[in-house]
């Protein structure tokens, strides 16, 4: 059977609200390796657990987070808005892949790695989101392990790729294939794909080859794998 990393994408969404840490407690429970969650900013430049930049769709407050401080957003949500530090804290011991939606806001990676550092989690923590970003966060550490997200097949640049010297190639499900899997092994990544929700999907997945697997239903993708310790 081949080894497969299985990441809990924003936790166990279709159980528990994702980015909640009862959402990333049930998918360790599930038997997720890591969870992947999404990291902006406050208005008061505090880390918090948000994919959408406002709000809205998950809290049903029509509020954009960058016009609020973390104390507006905790009373707004009942606390149901994690700080990056307390997810860090209820994950202990469990790596973790930050997702940085807000673009490549220097001020706003240069304060996520940071309290990475303060919560001493960089060792089980690592970085995924498009090239402006991961050249940020290369920026504000030098050690950092890093997903380079890819949206299309064209291979990346060497010198986008001697920039940000990732680990990992992330790549959207649906482009990977056997031929793209060997091609990400031959030039020395591992290949992490994003977001795949169905059995069949996980299966032809990991037949391909892939080392890692972020998905909405890890449930379904826990028995399918042998769990990879990194």
């Amino acid at each position: 059977m081949q080894n497969v990393t299985a990441v809990a994408h924003r936790g166990d969404p279709y159980r528990v609200r994702e980015n909640t840490v009862d959402s990333l407690r049930s998918a360790l429970g599930l038997g997720a390796d890591a969870v992947e969650i999404d990291v902006r900013l406050t208005k008061d430049g505090v880390p918090v657990l948000l994919h959408d930049a406002t709000l809205r769709r998950l809290w049903e407050r029509d509020r954009p987070l960058r016009s609020l401080t973390a104390g507006e957003v905790r009373e707004l949500t009942g606390g149901g808005v994690p700080t990056l530090a307390e997810a860090l804290a209820a994950t202990d011991g469990t790596r973790v892949m930050l997702d940085l939606p807000g673009g490549p806001d220097v001020r706003a990676v240069r304060r996520v790695v940071d309290v990475v550092c303060e919560a001493g989690a960089r060792e089980r923590v690592y970085y995924c989101a498009d090239a402006p970003a991961m050249l940020a966060v290369r920026a504000a550490d030098s050690s950092a392990e890093i997903a380079l997200t890819r949206t299309t097949l064209a291979p990346p640049r060497p010198v986008l790729l001697e920039a940000i010297r990732p680990r990992w190639l992330n790549y959207r499900f649906s482009l990977v294939d056997r031929a793209l899997a060997a091609r990400v092994h031959r030039d020395g990544y591992l290949l992490s794909v994003w977001t795949p929700d169905t059995r069949r999907s996980m299966r032809r997945l990991i037949d391909v080859g892939v080392d890692s697997i972020t998905t909405n239903r890890v449930d379904v993708l826990s028995p399918l794998r042998v769990p990879l310790q990194l």
